[in-house]
């Protein structure tokens, strides 16, 4: 099972689009029932990536977060308020678009930003803190952005949207480390065998579900189009805006390419299904179409960084 979970890994991006090509010609109605079966895949895919990490380690870690909370600070500050503008120029008349480009700025740090932290000789442990940390955190500062922005001009359950948001994330996180330590690491065969696969057809799952529930909305037209590049240039703003925050500091390869996937990568298939429970259609598309470019764009973003440092994974080579 571990060689098949490796191999859908390596092939998450094929299953993303898959997964919203198919909801998009087989639309669904967002029943209750639905929604939380959405709810349900995601948390139980937060809690099969935490069966491999420690919370005794994630504790000891912590108490020198410098960098993760420096990290954190850039996600949940200066990526969601660049969307923003961003959306304001683009789409002066289109509010619920601006708010989908809101969510899926200020949504957690995907947890593939580990996966590619380690394929790009970053720095893993501070990816790790990092994506931790916030699973804990997100979910308290998600909302509050949201009403910062909203306002009244849309009516939500705030109280609802944070305990889904602590189901889908926090819970399960905090409970899959604290079994990792009881079972003295014994998990995590479960999470890279038979888990992990399952929680792969839960990613299906989740992005089919959340595609079918927008699809209805997405008529292909001049403004779809722009939405498309627009959402391409906001993913690709994440990635850049990591390279400067690395700069800012002067830090090393390896903490300079942390922070470029942490604050590139978010888990916008969580923005899907706060965007689908709790606002209208229109603002799930860009968070949809967010999956489209994030893969790819990781992939390239490594190659631009070997272009301008082409020692980078060598010693003594600075940034």
């Amino acid at each position: 099972m571990k060689k098949t979970n490796d191999w859908l890994t390596q092939r998450i991006f094929q299953i993303v689009l898959i997964a919203l090509i198919a909801g998009y010609f087989f639309p669904l109605t967002p029943t209750p029932t639905l929604k939380n079966l959405a709810i349900v895949l995601f948390a139980y895919m937060t809690f099969t990536t935490s069966l491999g990490t420690s919370f005794r380690d994630f504790l000891k870690i912590s108490r020198n977060p410098r960098i993760p909370l420096y990290i954190l600070s850039i996600v949940h500050i200066a990526t969601p308020i660049i969307a923003w503008i961003i959306g304001m120029l683009f789409f002066p008349h289109h509010h619920l678009i601006r708010i989908g480009y809101l969510i899926s700025a200020a949504v957690p740090v995907g947890v593939t930003s580990i996966i590619w932290t380690d394929i790009v000789k970053g720095n893993v442990p501070v990816s790790l803190v990092t994506v931790a940390m916030d699973t804990i955190l997100a979910p308290l500062l998600l909302p509050v952005y949201i009403l910062f922005v909203v306002g009244v001009s849309i009516s939500i359950d705030y109280i609802s949207m944070i305990i889904d948001l602590l189901v889908m994330v926090t819970l399960p996180s905090i409970i899959g480390m604290l079994l990792y330590d009881i079972s003295n690491g014994r998990t995590i065969k479960f999470s890279e065998g038979a888990g992990g696969v399952l929680s792969r057809i839960s990613v299906f799952g989740i992005v089919f579900l959340n595609s079918a529930f927008v699809s209805t909305s997405i008529v292909w037209s001049p403004l779809i189009i722009r939405i498309l590049l627009v959402t391409c240039l906001v993913v690709a703003v994440g990635y850049f805006v990591g390279y400067a925050a690395g700069n800012l500091i002067r830090s090393d390869h390896a903490t300079t390419l942390s922070i470029i996937y942490n604050t590139g990568m978010r888990n916008i298939v969580i923005g899907l299904v706060i965007a689908t429970s709790y606002f209208p259609p229109d603002t799930a598309i860009p968070i949809a179409l967010a999956m489209i470019f994030q893969q790819p764009l990781a992939a390239l973003t490594i190659r631009a960084y070997g272009w301008k440092f082409p020692c980078y994974a060598k010693e003594n080579c600075s940034p």
